[in-house]
């Protein structure tokens, strides 16, 4: 493929993998890979799946969820323009721990796993661009272990929309207001998951974060109303 600049408008606000790369290196991983599009709730790859491909997301959210054994499905991450995915069980030769879904319409790029580890040797210096996405992503699993021991309800609730909040704004500028609409389009369900809690617990936490003019909500949508006092209210100063 032929390097193109309408995609890069789109990865070029974002803080992901794709950011990292030089231009000659997003040419060389774009020569190796194909385009595809997946409307909300296709899967873009499968927990227990053999590794054959990776994929970097050009525009649009999927989330990260995992299957336990009795069949209950918990909310691991989301993931947006500019990441890779199903990523980790290619470069570790195992099978996927995790299915990715998408949340909203994503354009992304396949690349097949021979051709990203080839891609990866005739460039070296994006190994480290690769292993610092697994530490920023250990760094997230931490956090979100440290946010179900330190708080509870609506302060839980408050630590994940303050997060999802600064990942927002790095790909769609708050209004002039400060307002921050949070862009993945997740349920109330789903963000129940994310934070081990029930979907009426996270019900509870909205209504409180609503009474107290942080947030305000839609249906499938939460916009951050006070981020700086959204951050105060989730580390206890209220």
């Amino acid at each position: 493929m032929s390097e193109r600049t309408g995609p890069d408008l789109t990865l070029a606000r974002g803080e992901g993998f794709w950011d990292d790369l030089d231009t000659p290196q997003r040419a060389a991983l774009r020569q190796v890979a194909r385009p595809r599009n997946y409307q909300p709730r296709m899967p873009l790859c499968y927990q227990g799946d053999e590794s054959d491909h990776i994929i970097l997301i050009e525009s649009g959210w999927a989330k990260v969820i995992s299957s336990t054994a009795d069949g209950h499905e918990v909310v691991l991450a989301v993931r947006g323009p500019g990441d890779l995915v199903c990523e980790s069980a290619v470069l570790g030769g195992r099978e996927r721990s995790a299915t990715v879904t998408a949340l909203s319409p994503i354009r992304a790029l396949v690349v097949p796993a021979a051709r990203f580890t080839a891609f990866l040797d005739a460039h070296p210096a994006v190994w480290l661009l690769v292993s610092g996405t697994f530490v920023r992503r250990l760094d997230d699993a931490d956090r979100r272990l440290q946010a179900h021991v330190s708080a509870r309800g609506a302060r839980r609730l408050a630590l994940l929309l303050t997060q999802l909040a600064e990942l927002s704004a790095r790909h769609c500028p708050p209004s002039p207001d400060g307002r921050v609409d949070i862009a993945p389009p997740l349920s109330q369900e789903e963000l129940g998951s994310w934070m081990d809690a029930s979907r009426e617990t996270v019900a509870r936490a909205l209504n409180s974060l609503r009474r107290r003019d942080l947030v305000s909500t839609g249906w499938r949508k939460i916009t951050v109303v006070d981020l700086p006092g959204l951050r105060a209210f989730a580390n206890g100063q209220d």
